[in-house]
């Protein structure tokens, strides 16, 4: 259970290798603090923060065990896009 929402993942073998494929969950910037706790205290790796513009929203990008990548992501893709159009002005 990761914020109330229940996450499951398939046994098998793992992924051949990682790629930036993911899937992203919306979440409230305050809460990302707490999940970022969380997952560390899991043991689940947590990827290096990449450079973000501003507005663009904070997101935390996680590998689950059998390499998933995850990201968790506070804003929404209208907030992204206005940052974007601001950029390259």
């Amino acid at each position: 259970m990761l914020g109330g929402v229940w996450i499951a993942t398939m046994e098998g073998d793992p992924l051949r290798g990682r790629s930036f494929g993911h899937v992203a969950f919306a979440i409230d910037a305050e809460d990302l603090p707490g999940y970022r706790a969380r997952l560390e205290a899991l043991g689940v790796e947590i990827r290096p923060r990449r450079p973000r513009i501003e507005g663009e929203g904070a997101s935390l990008y996680f590998y689950d065990f059998d390499d998933h990548l995850f990201e968790l992501h506070a804003g929404t893709l209208d907030e992204r896009l206005a940052a974007y159009a601001r950029v390259s002005l």
